[in-house]
């Protein structure tokens, strides 16, 4: 249907044009989408076999749909994706307030436009990225705000008693009407304008001040929750849960492949960071790992939530960590180094709610925490498992780089702003290290190998084998033992 051509009532009903619910045709495109082996919401990973199939169903079903989960778990991004499933253009009477149908009109003024001028009533084309309305809901919405209200102003303007409805200033419910409406964090909304959304939800019709008007508005609602919130500033009143179709629990990733799926695509790099600054593989499995720890402290409030915005932001401060020592240094390149992971502190502390116990550790303390624990979970998988207590006797495959240390006489020192050159001149001294590398991983690349030689030695130093200490320039490590000799 070429839609530029039809401009007026008449011409839509030549055409043939038939209207249809807005859930019948999320219902229909959907349908279309999954014969065709389409994805409907694209960009959304790791709710492939849990949430995406339960929406699905509830698309299907034309249910109001409820999407309870934690924070940072894609429920707003999944009701944005739903504009996908509605048809591209949708035909309007020009001048209607609530988008009335021109074949079905439900408002005063498009029934009466359309009884003054019949055929020639002008209609103008609705694009689905119009077609979406959202509400966070706060304390302080009012009926309102949301259902509507009578304009004193309007009633002086056109001379109109109180008793006539044209007097009535539409919310914005009825302004949505043929549209996906979403109100998130649900619980927040008071109960009495959550009792307001009964009729709507059910019967279709809203009540204004007095004024009944049987308005069966077309709309498919979405709400979001958090299950915290329910204990926590409010509930959803019972009745209204009772007319909500579908309640569809969400999650975050279950592994660090679908976390980085996710932090890559959502962190939008500076196009100079992504030319200039190599991320390891090992660097990104970490960042993600440390999230993972996050989501299972004792420090951290779980019920809260780890939002996976935790990791996107981590990930953009590494990089900056990372850019601004290559700025400092002048070199053209670089790679992620392990001592940049101090600079996802400030990404941390700001996206973790902590317990009492966290409370008196300290935010710092806690994220040092995390990333000790990253590292203390993921190296087992690349080295064999350093063990807290052997025999004198037993061998280790870390004893010749723990003797490096006790016999070096100079401090080891990982300045933060090193150059490249300096960096990896100082990492190839430590000669066991290459010898551990090539026996334990030796597909790494060159470019990759410093990041994991750096990761060794800071494992030593969580399972106790050496002794890590960061002052204000850097990072020192040192044989514990041979500390403790030099003292005496």
């Amino acid at each position: 249907m070429n839609i530029s051509s039809i401009n007026t009532l008449g011409e839509l009903k030549k055409s043939g044009y038939k209207s249809k619910s807005i859930k019948d045709e999320l219902r229909e495109n959907l349908i279309t989408k999954i014969m065709n082996k389409e994805s409907a919401f694209k960009g959304i990973h790791g709710y492939e076999n849990t949430v995406i199939p339960q929406l699905e169903r509830a698309i299907l079903s034309k249910h109001n749909i409820n999407l309870l989960g934690l924070r940072g778990q894609a429920k707003t991004r999944l009701a944005r994706l739903m504009l996908n499933l509605l048809d591209e253009y949708i035909p309007v009477v020009e001048g209607s307030e609530i988008n009335d149908d021109p074949l079905q009109p439900i408002s005063r003024f498009a029934v009466e436009k359309i009884k003054e001028k019949g055929d020639e009533t002008p209609i103008y084309w609705m694009h689905r990225s119009e077609r979406f309305a959202e509400k966070l809901a706060t304390p302080d919405v009012t009926v309102a705000d949301i259902i509507g209200d009578v304009d004193p102003i309007k009633a002086a303007n056109l001379k109109l008693s109180y008793a006539d409805d044209r007097v009535i200033h539409y919310g914005m419910i009825p302004r949505a009407n043929r549209c996906i409406f979403v109100i998130n964090e649900l619980p927040d909304l008071q109960a009495r304008i959550q009792v307001a959304l009964f009729n709507i939800l059910q019967e279709g019709d809203i009540q204004i001040r007095g004024f009944k008007l049987r308005l069966p508005l077309d709309m498919q609602f979405l709400f979001t929750a958090n299950p915290e919130d329910y204990t926590n500033r409010g509930s959803i009143v019972t009745p209204l849960k009772d007319r909500i179709g579908s309640q569809i629990l969400t999650h975050y990733p279950e592994d660090i492949e679908t976390a980085k799926t996710i932090t890559q695509q959502e962190a939008k790099l500076d196009e100079r960071q992504a030319e200039t600054i190599f991320v390891p593989e090992l660097a990104k499995d970490l960042l993600e790992q440390i999230v993972f720890e996050a989501r299972e402290s004792e420090y951290i409030d779980v019920k809260s939530g780890v939002s996976a915005r935790l990791s996107i932001t981590a990930f953009q401060n590494l990089l900056s960590t990372a850019e601004r020592r290559l700025l400092i240094s002048g070199d053209e390149k670089t790679t992620i180094r392990l001592s940049d992971f101090d600079g996802i502190i400030p990404a941390i502390t700001g996206k973790v709610e902590l317990v009492y116990e966290g409370e008196q550790e300290g935010a710092a303390s806690v994220a040092q925490n995390l990333i000790a624990n990253a590292i203390k979970t993921l190296f087992p998988i690349y080295f064999p498992e350093i063990k807290k207590l052997e025999k004198q006797t037993a061998e280790s495959p870390y004893d010749d780089v723990i003797s490096w240390f006790f016999n070096t006489d100079s401090d080891f020192e990982i300045l933060d702003d090193l150059n490249e050159k300096t960096y990896t001149k100082l990492l190839d001294n430590v000669t066991p290290l290459e010898k551990l590398l090539e026996k334990y991983q030796p597909k790494l690349t060159k470019q990759e190998s410093y990041f994991v030689k750096e990761f060794v030695l800071w494992a030593l130093v969580e399972f106790k084998k050496l002794s890590k200490y960061r002052f204000s320039e850097g990072t020192q490590f040192k044989d514990p033992y041979g500390n403790f000799m030099s003292g005496l």
